[in-house]
């Protein structure tokens, strides 16, 4: 079964893949959305960390960390940024931290991370933009993504039969201007809540 769902407040993250644990659903990837495989119904505890690797040695290093302190790693990669745990030993603690300021901080490692997401896809928008690959006419005048000749000119079924079979690619048009726009739009958002949410964090220390 595959769920597709947006956190940005991690514990609210862990708080629910917690109770699909308990229906049954054990988390197995989170590559494009969250994918679940049945399992014997549960109480588990999750826990989330956020963390980037340049090498492999040293995120296999973190994982095994880890594991010898009872948590098994259940979703995450060393550039996805975002790691799932599940306690596996019933004498590891009920945390992967050990005090919160250190939970807090994976707050601020999202929100640095999301910024320079935002920040890398600048010089794509302006190279697309100079180009015309990117033009903003498109948001003020959206019928300029329709190309037939002559469109707006017809009237009655000839208008609505070609309007009709252009639309499908008028959007897919669309959809490829706004998507880095969009995308710069997101990481910077992601941004904001995360270091909004780090704020919180270290003010209820």
């Amino acid at each position: 079964m595959r769920k597709f769902k947006l956190f940005i407040d991690f514990d609210k993250e862990e708080q629910w893949l917690e109770e699909m644990a308990s229906k049954g659903y054990q988390l197995d990837s989170t590559n494009f959305g969250y994918k679940f495989r049945l399992a014997e119904p549960k109480a588990k505890k999750i826990k989330i960390d956020f963390r980037k690797f340049r090498h492999s040695t040293d995120f296999w290093d973190y994982i095994t960390l880890f594991e010898d302190s009872g948590w098994r790693h259940l979703a995450g990669s060393k550039y996805s940024g975002i790691q799932y745990f599940e306690k596996v030993d019933d004498r590891a603690i009920d945390d992967i931290f050990s005090d919160n300021d250190s939970k807090a901080k994976r707050y601020k490692r999202y929100a640095h991370s999301s910024l320079i997401l935002a920040i890398s896809n600048f010089p794509l928008l302006i190279c697309l933009y100079f180009t015309g690959i990117i033009d903003p006419v498109y948001l003020i005048r959206p019928r300029e993504l329709y190309l037939t000749p002559g469109l707006w000119d017809k009237s009655g079924t000839s208008f609505w039969f070609s309007f009709i079979f252009e639309t499908p690619f008028a959007l897919f048009r669309g959809a490829a201007w706004t998507f880095i726009p969009l995308s710069i739009l997101s990481y910077l958002f992601f941004s904001y809540k995360a270091n909004k949410r780090y704020i919180q964090s270290m003010i209820k220390k």
